[in-house]
């Protein structure tokens, strides 16, 4: 299998599996036998795939605001709108009003994304093709200024939630893209830390969700242990964890970390990242709010080719334990989860 930066794409396509149970069904469950010699190959395949499902469904429709001069009153009446069209003879009404279409954000950002692809050179000619066919069916929607999507505004409902896994995956791709002042080109940056960083997280997350449910498996927020009627509480910090599991009597806090080197060089010797350290323990301390010493902490790292790092621990004398661990995610994809597993034995 070829590698991406240090990670097989197929356990790429393995972790988006688990963070989208939609990947495990219908048209996508062929992708797991196929070989993909780079990631955007792969996104190009899930996309096709996706947007083809979603074809066969209908596109996802919503309101548009349009204002149009006509005949007959249509919504509301433009009222500076219309008076503009008497100054210029233009005996039309201008109305406001609101209409099904298809030319909408979400299918915008899909169309988008596949002309990025069809135009990346990493994407093979017979994906490159199957998309472009696809497009045809867009041809009442315009593609949108990457610079004007905003992703953390777009809500997804019943009549949309099948977008969920697209959409993200055009995150990915489409955040990846960088407007350059050279002759109006764009170009794309390499596979960064930040989306796979996410991605782990999302992974991780739903591995135990899957596999271990028993252990109430969730990223919940953790409230500060403070007197709140002298504490100004809203300038706290939200303090929201990555994974927090229930081990018997015992809670589990995780925190997953996804850098190109785990370890920091300080004054001379490489230690832990001391963030990270004071990020984790912070997390133990607040939640033990009884101060039963039950909760320990644990900070997960993605294995990189720079690091030869064994796994190692801190006993606080305060009875927790703080874990670091890594996760060797170019291997085998069995070996990953007997890895993910033997952390809460």
């Amino acid at each position: 299998m070829t590698e991406d930066k240090g990670i097989l794409i197929r356990n790429i396509y393995y972790m988006l599996a688990y963070a989208f149970q939609e990947l495990r069904q219908n048209n996508y469950a062929e992708i797991e036998g196929e070989k993909f010699d780079d990631i955007y190959d792969l996104f190009a395949e899930i996309l096709a795939r996706g947007i083809s499902y979603q074809l066969k469904q209908g596109l996802y429709r919503e309101y548009v605001a349009k204002n149009e001069s006509m005949q007959t009153i249509r919504g509301k009446i433009d009222i500076n709108g219309t008076i503009s069209n008497r100054v210029r003879n233009n005996r039309q009404i201008a109305c406001n009003y609101d209409e099904l279409s298809e030319d909408n954000v979400y299918n915008q950002i899909l169309l988008t994304t596949a002309t990025i692809l069809i135009k990346h050179s990493d994407v093979k000619k017979d994906r490159k093709a199957k998309l472009k066919r696809l497009m045809l069916f867009f041809q009442n929607v315009q593609s949108i200024d990457l610079h004007r999507i905003r992703w953390s505004a777009l809500r997804f409902d019943r009549n949309n939630r099948n977008y969920r896994m697209l959409i993200y995956l055009c995150y990915f791709i489409v955040s990846e893209w960088l407007m350059t002042t050279e002759e109006g080109k764009m170009k794309m940056r390499e596979f960064s830390e930040d989306h796979m960083c996410r991605l782990f997280e999302k992974f991780v997350l739903e591995y135990y969700k899957k596999h271990h449910l028993d252990l109430k498996p969730c990223a919940a927020q953790i409230g500060w242990n403070v007197v709140e009627e002298t504490t100004d509480v809203a300038i706290l910090p939200i303090m929201q964890t990555d994974i927090l599991l229930t081990i018997g009597e015992r809670t589990l806090i995780v925190d997953t970390k996804y850098y190109t080197k785990i370890m920091q060089e300080q004054y001379g010797k490489e230690t832990l990242r001391s963030n990270h350290l004071y990020q984790i323990r912070t997390y133990v301390d607040e939640y033990d709010r009884e101060h039963l010493h039950k909760v320990d902490g644990m900070l997960l790292y993605a294995m990189t080719k720079e690091d030869d790092f064994d796994d190692a621990q801190i006993t606080h004398r305060d009875g927790y334990t703080l874990y670091i661990r890594t996760l060797d995610l170019n291997t085998d994809f069995e070996a990953i989860k007997n890895r993910l597993d033997s952390f809460i034995i």
